[in-house]
């Protein structure tokens, strides 16, 4: 079996990721500082999923699970960098994906440290690790925040993003320049993702889908910001995971054809690579907020609210390299997917919480 790292194991897109290669012929070591950014009773839930009992856990000490052979779990935080770059020594992994973050837009323009601590200072820790240990590739989660200001639809991975709109998105760009370094130095193989809105079951509290199906519920108004004509390319988990897991052994290449005096932004002379990777089907909030309603079968209340800082108008991938390297494009239609999360959160999150 090959043997591969997935930081933020405990977090949205890291459980349903380690969910899935659970299923195929990997050695899984997840980590995660299980923090308490949002309700740690659902990060300790979706460890359960796996097989990690939370009374067992202590920092920086690698748990087996209880219920797959071929996965460990390490509690520990990746800024603790001594730590990380031994322990990636240590295991050699063949490799690597970094889903750990600080996420969230808004939270970043109250609590900016949180952002530069996580992916930032987290981020340097898997670098440095992956220099000292040589896995195969390196794939990394990256935002489609990083577009910021572009307003040019779709959003095409050539595109300028000099202009982000918030803090968070400004770390995720750090991570690609970051990531390039490395690439170009060390010739570390180096993928970055640009995810677009990506919702589903076990999703985070702190998201629209998780907001709006709680209040809706509970007969409380929901928040509908720029009046509901926010327009999102909406991204079902499982689609995600399905395109990660594709890229995992397209260990990323240098262009033959890239040259300095007209460089291509999303690939490089060292092996480096973008992909955006979204549902290519924008959705204006309005329309996302019908299928919660349906999937409910409730009405919401609606409170209507100007655009909030930091937040895009638009967002719309194109996905035409994602597709051409792995032969796939997620494409999951929004009401199916809402419905899915729906089930979850009334069959499992309100037993959890």
């Amino acid at each position: 079996m090959k043997k591969i790292l997935v930081t933020g194991s405990a977090g949205f897109i890291g459980f349903n990721l380690v969910d899935r290669l659970l299923k195929e012929r990997y050695q899984i070591v997840g980590i995660d500082s299980v923090n308490t950014y949002y309700d740690v009773r659902l990060k300790y839930a979706r460890l359960a999923q796996h097989g990690i009992k939370e009374s067992l856990i202590q920092d920086e000490q690698l748990i087996v699970s209880e219920l797959y052979n071929n996965y460990h779990f390490v509690k520990s935080d990746l800024a603790n960098h001594d730590f990380i770059v031994n322990f990636m020594q240590r295991e050699h992994f063949d490799y690597v994906v970094h889903l750990a973050a600080q996420a969230g837009v808004r939270y970043s323009i109250d609590n900016p440290r949180a952002y530069t601590h996580s992916n930032i200072d987290g981020f340097l820790s898997i670098l440095e690790g992956c220099r000292h240990s040589q896995p195969r590739h390196l794939i990394y989660a990256s935002t489609s925040s990083v577009y910021g200001l572009n307003s040019q639809m779709p959003l095409k991975e050539d595109m300028s993003t000099e202009h982000p709109m918030a803090l968070y998105a400004a770390t995720k760009k750090a991570n690609e320049m970051m990531a390039h370094s490395y690439s170009h130095l060390f010739r570390l193989p180096t993928t970055g993702l640009r995810f677009f809105t990506v919702y589903g079951p076990w999703g985070r509290p702190d998201m629209a889908l998780f907001l709006f199906t709680k209040a809706i519920i509970e007969g409380k108004p929901i928040q509908v910001y720029n009046y509901g004509q926010m327009i999102r390319d909406f991204t079902y988990v499982g689609d995600i995971v399905e395109a990660i897991v594709r890229l995992i052994p397209e260990s990323a290449t240098p262009n033959p054809d890239w040259v300095g005096e007209t460089p291509h932004i999303p690939s490089s002379s060292a092996p480096y690579r973008i992909y955006n990777i979204g549902n290519s089907n924008p959705v204006k909030l309005d329309d996302y907020i019908v299928a919660i309603e349906e999937a409910l079968g409730t009405k919401a209340i609606r409170q209507n609210m100007p655009m909030q800082a930091g937040d895009v108008p638009a967002t719309y991938a194109d996905t035409h390299a994602l597709y051409d390297l792995v032969k796939y494009r997620p494409s999951t239609d929004i009401r199916m997917g809402v419905k899915e999360f729906v089930n979850w959160y009334i069959g499992t999150y309100l037993m959890i919480s």
